[in-house]
C-alpha cells in the first residue's frame, strides 16, 4: 500500500456511499491503519447526491479537509455521470469504479477525457443474486478494496464478517447475504 490512498464516493441519498465509506474505514482501522472516513452534506434528502470520503495510511493522516484529488473514485450511480463531474481531481494513475450495467465504451464519453483506469460492476446483479434485494453499497466496497488494494482481500473479508455480525446481530438471516455479496462483487469487476 502507499503511504496515503485517498478515495472519494459519489452516491445519491439512501444508496449507502456514506455507509461504505464509513465501514471501510472502520474496517481499515480495525487493522491498525490511520484512517479518516467521513461525508460531506449538502441537502440531506434521499436521491440528492452525496459525497463521502476515505483517507487510509500506515501513519498519522495529518491533512483534514475535503479530498480534492483522490487516487481512486467510487461511483455508486452512474446517473450522477450526467450531472457531477466525478473525475475532477482524479489523479490520472488512480481509477474510478462505476455502478453500471453499460459497458466501458458507453461510460468514457461521460468521464470528461479521463484518462486512467475505469473500472465498472454491476451492483444491482450482484446485490440480487446475493441479497434478493438492491443495496449497492456492499458490491462497491469490496469493489474499490480489489481495485486500490489498501488492504489485503482476505484481512477485509475477514474483518467485514466481524462488523456484519455486530451490525447485523439481530438478523443474523442477512450476513451471508452480505458475505457472499462481497465475494461476488470481488470477482465481477471489470
Amino acid at each position: 500500500m502507499r503511504h496515503l490512498t485517498e478515495i472519494r464516493w459519489h452516491g445519491r441519498g439512501g444508496q449507502g456511499a456514506k455507509t461504505a465509506a464509513l465501514l471501510l474505514a472502520d474496517v481499515a482501522f480495525s487493522i491498525g491503519k490511520q484512517v479518516q472516513g467521513f461525508p460531506e452534506y449538502g441537502p440531506e434528502r434521499m436521491g440528492a447526491p452525496v459525497t463521502a470520503y476515505d483517507r487510509i495510511s500506515d501513519s498519522e493522516i495529518r491533512v483534514h479537509s475535503n479530498i480534492y484529488e483522490p487516487d481512486f473514485v467510487a461511483v455508486v450511480d452512474d446517473t450522477l455521470l450526467h450531472d457531477v463531474d466525478v473525475t475532477k481531481g482524479l489523479k490520472k494513475e488512480g481509477a474510478v469504479l462505476i455502478n453500471t450495467d453499460k459497458s466501458k465504451e458507453e461510460i468514457l464519453p461521460l468521464l470528461n477525457g479521463y484518462e486512467g483506469k475505469v473500472y465498472t460492476i454491476h451492483a444491482r446483479r450482484v446485490c440480487m443474486e446475493t441479497l434478493g434485494k438492491y443495496f449497492p453499497n456492499t458490491p462497491m466496497l469490496a469493489a474499490i478494496v480489489k481495485i486500490s488494494n489498501v488492504m489485503d482481500w482476505d484481512i477485509f473479508l475477514k474483518e467485514m464478517e466481524t462488523s456484519l455480525k455486530h451490525k447485523f446481530a439481530k438478523k443474523p438471516e442477512v450476513l451471508e447475504g452480505n458475505l457472499n455479496a462481497l465475494r461476488l462483487a470481488y470477482d465481477a469487476v471489470q
